[in-house]
């Protein structure tokens, strides 16, 4: 099993910021060279809001 960060990939940008006030944050991700993204959807009533953010046209 592969224990390293996934920053010690080249090309992967990890980036976050809190708010310790209002306890909230925001990770994000970044593909230099961009990437294929995919996801599996189960279960009787997927909500689908995010996963129509990986269509190409959005």
């Amino acid at each position: 099993m592969y224990s390293g960060k996934l920053t010690d990939v080249d090309g992967i940008k990890l980036g976050h910021s809190q708010d310790y006030k209002a306890l909230t944050g925001c990770s994000v991700i970044l593909i230099e060279n961009g990437a294929i993204c995919g996801v599996d959807v189960r279960g009787a009533a997927p909500g689908t809001r995010e996963t129509d953010l990986l269509r190409p046209e959005n």
